[in-house]
């Protein structure tokens, strides 16, 4: 087989579906090498962006059934083309004729022959509308049902988007596959203190602190930790509380919560972590809660519990699905029943040690090789020959 995956989230997102990308494809990498792979990306444009992005997509340690294609043009200049204007200009005219197409990030280029798989993380952008930017919200509406309905397979990251799939784009049952995302092994817990105090300093962080992390939007729920939090810091006076990650949209409500409830020396907010700084981060914590709205799957509680940390989350969509037993789950907009269950967590030493443990061997089920090895096993099953040699000939 020859596919073609679209790689462009990896050189251009450093965390999200550029990091989902990323590892599937370098787990495929290290498990197939009978087969032949053409990764396309939009190289073009937001070089600001793309420093260690570019590089990745010309890493030499690719090993030789891989290839890399970059076209000169961005991202957005390309979702203009082949998405509001629908030109057919075909993925193949640059990757050359493919088996099978891959598109990891919800849309479908236009493709001449090959078969077609494509992956939805989530349907966030219809369940929860009000919590999604606007002209995000309008593009995905349009091009996401297209794109689904011409697959000839869809992906989903766990059994809830599969449900909602089903449910709100009318798509076959049989038509979906769900490939679990796994978590990458630099997770884990720490022993270097040096390292640890490092970042530490970096951040600002203080010695006990709760740890939130997302990107600043209204459906990762923060405003609702930050309530929780404020109840607590009256029973455990030396905790903080630590919300890190960038500004999104829609994010003026949580910063205007931590100023009604008087507690600008209690949360800080340190911005955006670099994705190596993360394994750190975790260990550093004493806590981590995850009070999300919605989730496709939720890499970040999986993150946690690799790196030895106690859990306390929403019970909102995939994430009883990843935390399974590992940890406390509780209604995502009931501040009080977030709070309860951080306290107990942070009191009862032995109901912590035995989440711990669990939360390691929960983190042990999702791995990138697993998440490869089904969805190798996907592309072969969906191969079939889809032109013969004197169609080849033809090939524009």
């Amino acid at each position: 087989m020859r596919i073609g995956i679209d790689y462009t989230a990896a050189v251009r997102q450093g965390a999200g579906i550029g990091r989902y990308t990323r590892e599937l494809v370098r787990a495929l990498a290290e498990l197939d090498r009978e087969n032949d792979y053409v990764l396309f990306a939009a190289a073009g444009g937001q070089q600001q962006e793309a420093r260690y992005k570019g590089q990745e997509l010309a890493n030499t340690g690719w090993p030789p059934n891989f290839q890399t294609c970059a076209v000169p043009l961005s991202d957005r200049a390309l979702a203009i083309l082949w998405q509001r204007l629908q030109l057919p200009l075909w993925v193949e005219l640059a990757t050359g004729p493919v088996d099978i197409f891959h598109s990891p990030d919800f849309v479908l280029p236009p493709l001449r022959r090959a078969k077609t798989l494509v992956t939805v993380h989530d349907l966030s952008f219809i369940r929860l509308p009000e919590c999604a930017d606007a002209n995000l919200r309008a593009y995905l509406n349009k091009v996401v049902p297209r794109s689904v309905h011409r697959a000839d397979l869809v992906l989903a990251d766990s059994q809830n988007t599969k449900d909602d799939l089903v449910e709100l784009l009318d798509v076959e049952p049989d038509k979906i596959e769900v490939v679990y995302p796994g978590v990458e092994e630099r997770f884990h817990p720490i022993e270097d203190q040096a390292l640890l105090e490092e970042v530490r300093k970096r951040y600002n962080l203080p010695p006990r602190f709760i740890l939130g992390l997302g990107t600043l939007q209204p459906r990762k729920n923060f405003t609702t930790l930050i309530e929780a939090f404020a109840d607590l810091r009256f029973a455990i006076c030396d905790l903080r509380l630590v919300i890190a990650g960038g500004k999104g949209w829609l994010y003026e409500d949580i910063f205007a919560i931590v100023e009604r409830l008087g507690l600008e020396e209690q949360v800080s907010f340190p911005g955006f972590v670099a994705d190596e700084d993360l394994p750190a981060l975790y260990n550093l914590a004493d806590l981590f809660v995850f009070p999300s709205l919605y989730e496709g799957f939720g890499l970040p509680p999986l993150e946690a519990l690799a790196c030895g940390k106690p859990l306390v989350a929403s019970n909102a969509s995939s994430l009883p699905e990843v935390v399974g037993e590992a940890g406390l789950m509780v209604e995502a907009t009931d501040a009080e029943a977030l709070a309860e269950a951080m306290k107990r967590v942070l009191e009862d030493n032995a109901l912590r040690e035995g989440m711990i443990a669990k939360g390691l061997e929960q983190a042990r089920q999702f791995t990138w090789q697993k998440a490869a090895a089904k969805l190798l096993s996907l592309y072969e099953a969906l191969d079939k020959p889809i032109v013969d040699s004197a169609d080849l000939l033809h090939y524009p």
